[in-house]
C-alpha cells in the first residue's frame, strides 16, 4: 500500500526538506540558542521546533485549511499572531547587549544556567507553531502535492516524517553552532551576531505585516 505513495511521498519530501534548509526564523532561532546557551538548549529548540510542525499538520489534517480558505479572516489572525511573536523575539535580539560569559558557563563557581530545557523546547514550539509561512506552506503542499484520495493515515505518516526532519536538521544546526570554537567566537562578537539575527527576525514580520 505505502508503494503506491511513494512518488507522492517523495514530491513532498524535497519540497519541504528545501524550504526547511532555507533560513527563516526557525534557523535564526536555532542559531542563537544554541551559540548563546549551548549544545543542549540548542537540542531543545531543535526539538520544539520539530514538535511545533506538528500543529500545523493536525489542523491541516482536521480540515481547518478548508476553512480558512472559506473563511479569510480566520488566515489574516493566524498571520498577526505569528508576525507578532516574531517581532517580539527580533526585538528583545536587538536588544541584546555585550557580555563576558555565556548563560549555562561558570560565573564566580557558581552557575548561572538561565535558559531550561523546557523553556528552549516551547521556545521552538512557538517559533515554528506561530509562523504564518509555515501555514500557507502547510496548506499550499497538502492542497498540492497531495491528492484527495490518500488516506489519512497515509497522510498522517507524511505529517510524522516532516516533524522528524525537521527536529534532525535543527538539531545539526544546533550542534554546528554550539562547538566550543564557535561559542568562543561569540564571547566576542556575540552580541552583535544576535543583533544581526534581530534584525533579520523583524524583516520577516516586516513582510508578514505588509502583506496583510
Amino acid at each position: 500500500m505505502l508503494s503506491s505513495y511513494l512518488g507522492e511521498f517523495l514530491a513532498l519530501a524535497t519540497v519541504h526538506f528545501l524550504a526547511v534548509v532555507a533560513p527563516g526564523p526557525d534557523f535564526a532561532v536555532t542559531i542563537r540558542q544554541s551559540v548563546r546557551f549551548g549544545r543542549w538548549v540548542g537540542i531543545c529548540t531543535a526539538l520544539g521546533i520539530g514538535a511545533g510542525i506538528s500543529v500545523h499538520v493536525i489542523y491541516t489534517l482536521l480540515g481547518v485549511g478548508a476553512l480558512m480558505h472559506t473563511f479569510p479572516w480566520l488566515l489574516m489572525v493566524a498571520k498577526v499572531v505569528g508576525g507578532a511573536y516574531i517581532l517580539y523575539l527580533g526585538v528583545s535580539l536587538l536588544r541584546s547587549q555585550p557580555k563576558s560569559t555565556l548563560e549555562g558557563e561558570q560565573t564566580n563557581n557558581q552557575t548561572t544556567a538561565r535558559q531550561t530545557p523546557f523553556k528552549a523546547f516551547v521556545t521552538g514550539f512557538l517559533t515554528n507553531a506561530t509562523n504564518p509561512k509555515a501555514t500557507l506552506f502547510f496548506l499550499a503542499i497538502f492542497t498540492t502535492l497531495i491528492s484527495t484520495t490518500t488516506p489519512l493515515q497515509i497522510q498522517a505518516l507524511y505529517g510524522v516524517w516532516m516533524c522528524l526532519v525537521n527536529a534532525l536538521w535543527f538539531i545539526v544546526v544546533a550542534l554546528f553552532f554550539s562547538s566550543a570554537r564557535v561559542r568562543e567566537v561569540f564571547m566576542r562578537l556575540g552580541h552583535w551576531f544576535e543583533r544581526t539575527m534581530g534584525v533579520i527576525l523583524i524583516l520577516f514580520a516586516g513582510r508578514l505585516i505588509l502583506s496583510l
